[in-house]
């Protein structure tokens, strides 16, 4: 995991103002008296080169994860285009009618510090106008979005392993596929654990090809609630893990590891929560980076002691 950015995508830029030297702007802002910045949601080609930019810069969305995001909130993907080329991009997604999230706030290295980052800013921010608004950010980066209103709340502890593996689920936890179950027992599940309804997102998020999502039950309840999905990289990120027992968890991760044996995975544990740090590092994983979860406002109530590992980096 790259600790070079303040979101997913974002490593050597953020707001478009890097620290690496630029020419100077000129007269408007951008590249020249006659060029042209607009922008609008990303066409699904766009969508594919964002994924890519956020893979060279060293996140691990994955393409499943980019395409859930493109399906579920078309217009919450915006592009930036110069000349009608892509150069930025920035994730603005709307949750329920007062929840927002920014993530993938990238902009193209050879056109960075000269004003784009910052308009991408702004189209975001007035598309999610009036929400609680979230993001990720790394340390280096949180006095820049201080300084946009937003203030620290917690760190999510970036673990990288293989879990190990045991022979059997501890009785009476049944693992199953969460598409076996009815959708709305899912949405419901995941409702307690984030701060407002995300029925379509989690529909993309649950079926894209390779991706796998289980859920454990106890005499027929739902006590746990994970996705794992493939990466550029050869391991597989998981998010979110949910559940109501650290034995719950733990059977969740283990089952989703099992599905590619030997792989590594990756988990965004909220530093918070002790017994989930105490239950991923027991499965054998190791930290190994942080990023820190900002907000507009007061963090959101949920039942946080059921998180043991956020969605994602770019959506929650």
């Amino acid at each position: 995991m790259s600790l070079k950015s303040s979101i997913p995508g974002v490593t050597a830029s953020v707001g478009g103002e890097g620290r690496q030297s630029h020419p100077p702007p000129l007269a408007n802002g951008l590249t020249g008296g006659t060029a042209r910045f607009e922008i609008s949601s990303a066409s699904a080609d766009e969508a594919r080169l964002i994924e890519a930019w956020a893979a060279g810069e060293g996140w691990e969305l994955g393409i499943a994860g980019m395409l859930a995001h493109a399906v579920s909130a078309p217009q919450g993907l915006l592009v930036g285009r110069l000349d009608g080329v892509a150069a930025a991009s920035i994730f603005a997604n709307r949750y329920g009618d007062d929840y927002g999230f920014i993530g993938l706030y990238i902009t193209r290295a050879d056109v960075r510090g000269r004003g784009l980052g910052s308009r991408m800013w702004r189209a975001a921010q007035s598309r999610l106008e009036g929400r609680l608004i979230g993001l990720d950010a790394v340390p280096a980066w949180q006095d820049l979005y201080i300084a946009r209103g937003l203030r620290s709340h917690w760190r999510n502890i970036h673990f990288c392993g293989v879990p190990r593996q045991q022979d059997t689920v501890s009785a009476p936890l049944e693992l199953v596929d969460a598409a076996t179950l009815p959708f709305e027992v899912v949405t419901a599940y995941d409702r307690r654990f984030f701060p407002a309804p995300r029925d379509a997102f989690l529909a993309a998020w649950t079926r894209m090809p390779g991706v796998k999502a289980i859920t454990a039950l106890l005499e027929g309840l739902v006590v746990g609630f994970g996705v794992s999905r493939p990466s550029r990289q050869t391991r597989s990120r998981v998010g979110p893990l949910y559940a109501d027992s650290p034995e719950a968890a733990a059977a969740v991760l283990r089952g989703l590891a099992a599905a590619a044996p030997g792989r590594a995975v990756v988990i965004d544990v909220p530093e918070t929560n002790a017994p989930a740090l105490a239950t991923i590092a027991g499965l054998g994983l190791r930290p190994d980076a942080h990023t820190v979860r900002m907000y507009n406002g007061a963090a959101p109530e949920v039942e946080f002691s059921g998180i043991y590992g956020v969605t994602s980096l770019e959506a929650g």
